[in-house]
């Protein structure tokens, strides 16, 4: 396999968010929007919630779990605070994007948070950067054409400062459904499988894919997980888009929960391992934490620290001894860290 050549601040990144043997086992607390509201629901009829609740929950997490992942994803723009409680050598990834996206322009555009830059994410204390986009790889070709041309601005920035660029590529077709439902599940393998591919390439920049698994694993019949009655593939045909997949990738990637509960993401990745996928990790987020938000809104920060360092401390042992088995070295894409040539 021929040499690959790779910065030295790029190189030292990634293995700022991974462990002594290139597994990155990293938390995920960028939620935004999202959280926000949940902290709000949690609360009842007329609940609200501040900057000041994001910023504690945030803390919370990272203090507790990063004691036990290699790195944290963390926004900007309420968790600043949170990453300085971190555990010692735990990585740093600072997302760049804004949240959701103007559902009342078609395509799902994304833009960057308007104060900060790469410069300005590293300053504050970044080893990565990473970006969500919401792609369809089969859209109208000036749709994407604005997002192609939105990560190679992006990946641009982040070589002219050496620092790595993990993208999140999130698959969606308006035309299919909503991502969860079934007719979705069927097209998903073969859109995971086109953004994969299409994000190798060297024009974009990217080091590390953050990725959605290729297919729903709660139509997978055969899974603990399987709702039925509708089985979209059989578990082996499940296995062969994991490995199809994979092997239309030329760059580490590492898997993201997606917001599925604890027990069927690590379903998930033991599906993945089961099937040979050279996958490098996780960035896990609400499987890990997700039913702790009614504890905090109902209970407050004590009952939180308390839950996470119980049920969530639990939760993220577990994954790690799932890792522990399937994961793959983030260099092993590249032939081993031997065979990158540093500059």
């Amino acid at each position: 396999m021929a040499t690959v050549r790779m910065g030295k601040g790029k190189f030292a990144g990634i293995n700022a968010c991974a462990n002594d043997h290139g597994i990155i086992a990293a938390a995920a607390m960028d939620q935004r929007g999202s959280l926000k509201k949940a902290i709000a629901k949690a609360r009842g009829e007329g609940g609200t919630a501040s900057a000041e609740d994001m910023s504690v929950f945030k803390t919370a997490v990272t203090r507790i779990l990063t004691k036990h992942s290699t790195a944290i994803l963390m926004d900007p723009e309420f968790g600043l605070d949170a990453i300085k409680q971190r555990a010692p050598g735990t990585g740093v990834l600072l997302a760049y994007e804004k949240t959701g996206y103007d559902a009342t322009v078609k395509g799902r555009l994304p833009d960057l948070l308007p104060l900060w830059s790469v410069r300005r994410l590293v300053e504050n204390g970044a080893d990565a950067i990473k970006i969500l986009l919401y792609i369809n790889p089969f859209d109208d070709a000036n749709i994407n054409s604005i997002k192609y041309a939105f990560i190679e601005r992006i990946g641009a920035e982040c070589a002219a400062l050496d620092v790595p660029f993990f993208l999140e590529p999130l698959a969606y077709d308006d035309a299919v459904g909503e991502e969860k439902s079934f007719e979705f599940a069927k097209v998903k393998p073969k859109y995971v499988t086109a953004y994969m591919e299409e994000f190798s390439k060297p024009r974009y920049g990217v080091d590390v894919l953050k990725v959605e698994v290729p297919v729903n694993v709660t139509f997978v019949e055969g899974m603990r997980c399987f709702k039925g009655p509708q089985a979209a593939y059989s578990r082996q045909e499940a296995m062969n888009l994991f490995r199809e997949s994979a092997a239309a990738s030329k760059l580490p990637f590492i898997y993201l929960s997606a917001g599925v509960t604890d027990d069927v993401f690590r379903e998930t990745l033991e599906l993945a391992a089961e099937a040979g996928t050279a996958f490098s990790g996780v960035l896990c987020g609400r499987a890990t934490w997700q039913d702790a938000i009614p504890v905090y809104g109902k209970e407050g920060v004590g009952a939180l620290e308390a839950w996470l360092e119980d049920r969530g401390v639990q939760n993220i042992e577990a994954l790690n001894q799932v890792l522990a088995v399937g994961a793959k070295p983030w260099w092993t894409i590249y032939g081993g860290k031997e065979n990158i040539e540093l500059v």
